[in-house]
């Protein structure tokens, strides 16, 4: 299982030293990374999401896009579920056994990350 690591994409802006917290270097390690290598995967689970829900997003005001994206985020908790599941499965059996060690904190991250750039790419679409 070591070779799931080596094809996800490289992020170099993720600086880890040694004052950085176990959680921040799991994040830069292996969040971010999956995060990034997941991101058609992502934009197209929340589209299918859109569409499910046949509501009005694409006529929104940008304004209002950023406004149900994260009102999605806080308030959708079989979404969140969903999403989190697209990450985690993702993980090595050692990742795995790390992000077990505090899932509340990790899956705020996950969160916080996977919103961003659901945001980015979507709310001015």
């Amino acid at each position: 299982m070591q070779r799931i690591p080596k094809i996800r994409p490289q992020i170099t802006s993720a600086y880890v030293g040694e004052a950085t917290s176990s959680e921040e270097t799991f994040q830069n390690e292996t969040l971010r990374p999956v995060v990034k290598m997941q991101h058609d995967l992502l934009i197209a689970f929340f589209k299918q999401y859109l569409k499910e829900k046949k509501n009005q997003y694409f006529q929104l005001t940008a304004e209002k896009r950023v406004e149900y994206i994260k009102n999605t985020f806080s308030k959708d908790l079989a979404f969140r579920n969903m999403l989190k599941g697209l990450i985690v499965g993702q993980f090595t059996l050692e990742e795995y056994k790390e992000y077990a060690k505090n899932t509340s904190a990790l899956n705020k991250r996950i969160l916080s990350i996977t919103q961003e750039r659901i945001l980015k790419n979507l709310s001015l679409n």
